[in-house]
Order: structure tokens, then sequence, then C-alpha cells
């Protein structure tokens, strides 16, 4: 295959970039704490949509037009910077599970007092990720946005398919091939975060977490509010 090194570069390079931490794991990370493997699955799904966007731009020449325009790079930075602080803002509301009511707690009770103790171990895995879930749940759909918006306004995402399909992807190499490595990132993008939320909301995990879980969402809030300051002043 004439092009298998330059894939395999390609991919090298893009796992080392996807694997450290940046808005998007920040992101996926709060909302599989507070909200649970579900929505932060689809974050993860927006995200590797959001590849494609960068892809286009980069395909189409678009990227080196924002790379090398001021007023247009400082304005994605400073709305990626934006959306990234009402991110945080939420992050950082996380408090701890308010206890159930007298009456859902007799209830409770006597639900656990009636299962076996496959059953309990099942329940007490659930309880344990309950309580990690301090905020209201979400949509699916704006999940969805969430992944998108915080990977494609990101200017340093633009930056870095750029310099892909500049420096690494050789000029020569055919549109159809270019198209598929862009499908390959997106695709890839997406199933790494999606296998990050799986992690994190597995019964182990959760018991790990336990009841102090919204201190790491809110930790995830403060890396969220340093990103956010990296895009404006970095």
């Amino acid at each position: 295959m004439p092009y298998l090194n330059e894939f395999l570069t390609i991919a090298l390079v893009h796992l080392v970039a996807v694997a450290s931490p940046g808005p998007d794991f920040a992101v996926v990370v709060r909302n599989s704490l507070a909200y649970g493997r579900r929505i932060a699955i689809y974050t993860s799904i927006g995200i590797g949509l959001a590849i494609l966007l960068h892809v286009g731009y980069s395909l189409v020449g678009l990227s080196v037009v924002i790379a090398t325009t001021p007023w247009l790079f400082k304005t994605f930075s400073y709305l990626a910077a934006g959306y990234l602080l009402y991110l945080a803002y939420g992050a950082l509301k996380s408090g701890p599970s308010q206890p159930p009511v007298e009456g859902e707690a007799e209830v409770s009770n006597n639900v656990d007092n009636k299962v076996d103790n496959s059953d309990k171990n099942r329940l007490a895995n659930t309880k344990a990720a309950n309580n990690i879930k301090a905020s209201p749940q979400i949509s699916a759909q704006k999940a969805l946005w969430i992944g998108f918006l915080t990977n494609g306004l990101n200017p340093k995402a633009t930056l870095f398919f750029l310099s892909l399909f500049t420096a690494i992807i050789d000029i020569d190499t055919p549109f159809s091939i270019k198209l598929g490595y862009g499908i390959y990132l997106a695709i890839a993008t997406g199933l790494w975060f999606c296998f990050l939320s799986y992690l994190l909301s597995t019964s182990k995990i959760a018991q790990l977490i336990g009841k102090k879980g919204y201190w790491l969402d809110r930790a995830m809030g403060v890396l969220l509010v340093g990103l956010a300051a990296k895009l404006v002043l970095g």
C-alpha cells in the first residue's frame, strides 16, 4: 500500500493528540460524572462529528485562511473560550446529591430487604453511580451539541489539522485518500472518547469515586477555566 506509512504516521500523531488532556477530555469526563454513560457517549459522538468539520476546513483550504487571519483566529478563540467558561460554570456549581426524603428512603429499604445478594451488589453499584450525578439530566441532542461545539470552536484543533494536512500529508496524495484519512480521524476520535465514557461509568469506577465525585466534577471545571484562559492568552 503506497500510503501506508503516511497513514501510520497520521494515526500515531493523532493518538498522542487525542489522548492528551484538553477541552474535549475535560468535557467528556465532566459529562460522564454529571450525567452518566449515555450522555457522555453522545458528547463523544459530537466531538467525532466536529472532526469532520476541521477536515472539511483543511480539504478546501479554509483552515489556512483562519490560521493566517489574526482577527478571525481571535474570534474563534474568544468564542471557544466563552463556551468553555459556560461549561465550567455548570461544573463548578456541582455539589453532593441530595439525600432521599423519608418516604423514598423507606421504600428503598423495603426494596433492599427483598433482593438477593447479587441484586444488592448491582443496586449498590447503581447507587454509587447516582451519587456522582448531581446535575439535572440533559438531552442526548444537547450532549451532542456540547461535544460538537467544544471541538468545533477550538482554533487549536484547526491548527492541528492544518499542520496535519500540510506537513505530514503529501501534497500529491489524492483527495479521496485525504478524505479517507479524515473519516478515520473522526471515527477514531469518537471511539476513543466513547471508551473513556464507558470506563468512567463502570460500577468499579463509580464506587471508587462515590459520594465525592462532585469534587472531580469541580476539578474539571477548573481545568476548563484554565483551558479557556490559555485560548485567549496563548
